[in-house]
């Protein structure tokens, strides 16, 4: 399918899940490779979604899910989080949702959900990120990265966290998501050149192709995650300590949406 196509089957089938299961979709994003900028030929859509019941579904004893698994196949992988499981997650800081909210390609996106995140945005955590960041590479680095051959795409899986955080310890806000942003990072030269090239050639190479691991990169991440490590653990706990704000939004939230959904 063209990318046109595509965006069209993915509308489609946010339509379809809001009829289904009766929610309303607040954002949609893509996320993973496609967002942050190193897709491979043979890439899905990784679609994500925060999504929200009527206020009434809130308030039931037999309480529903609060994640929407509704499509994984070669092409589509969709799946939503309800938005009480989201404004928890702002609370923890979780990275991934400020990464959605950023992502350089929505597909659908509210005047509900930006006043939600005018709020909930102001959770942003530079430990828990850092910290989230730094688990993702470094599961990546001793999983897929210790052979002789390796996969490259798995290379910018551990290089982009790393990136992040050290775009956190500069800057102290959320990181953006395009890869080649936080490449404009001041790093040595010779990694910047290899990561360059790994780019040209991870453009006309299949996810699952080994290909022989890179020196320059490989001690790089090693030595990131190590340095990565002792900035973490550093770093004081700055996430959100009370709930008033998320809860006060939350209720205000199933209010207005109460009001739209009679029409008032």
């Amino acid at each position: 399918m063209t990318q046109g196509e595509i965006g069209t089957e993915i509308q489609r089938e946010l339509e379809k899940i809001q009829e289904k299961e009766q929610v309303r979709i607040l954002l949609a994003v893509e996320s993973g490779s496609r967002a942050w900028g190193f897709a491979s030929p043979d890439s899905d859509y990784d679609v994500r979604f925060i999504y929200m019941r009527r206020p009434e579904d809130y308030l039931r004893l037999d309480t529903l899910g609060d994640v929407i698994e509704w499509q994984l196949d070669e092409v589509l992988d969709i799946n939503g989080w309800d938005l009480r499981k989201a404004l928890i997650q702002f609370h923890r800081g979780n990275a991934t949702l400020f990464e959605w909210n950023h992502s350089p390609i929505v597909y659908r996106c509210t005047d509900l959900w930006r006043q939600i995140y005018g709020e909930a945005g102001k959770c942003f955590s530079q430990k828990a990120a850092v910290c989230h960041y730094y688990g993702t590479a470094k599961s990546t680095y001793m999983g897929y990265l210790q052979g002789e051959e390796v996969r490259y795409k798995k290379y910018f899986y551990a290089l982009r966290p790393l990136l992040a955080c050290r775009y956190i310890e500069q800057y102290g806000t959320i990181p953006p998501v395009p890869f080649l942003e936080l490449l404009q990072q001041d790093l040595p030269p010779e990694v910047q050149a290899e990561i360059h090239n790994l780019l040209e050639r991870k453009k006309v190479t299949e996810e699952k192709d080994l290909n022989p691991r890179i020196p320059v990169i490989h001690h790089f991440i090693g030595q990131e995650l190590e340095r990565q490590k002792a900035l973490g653990d550093a770093m004081e706990d700055d996430r959100c300590g009370e709930w008033e704000g998320l809860n006060s939004l939350f209720r205000e939230v199933l209010r207005v949406s109460d009001l739209w959904a009679k029409g008032l």
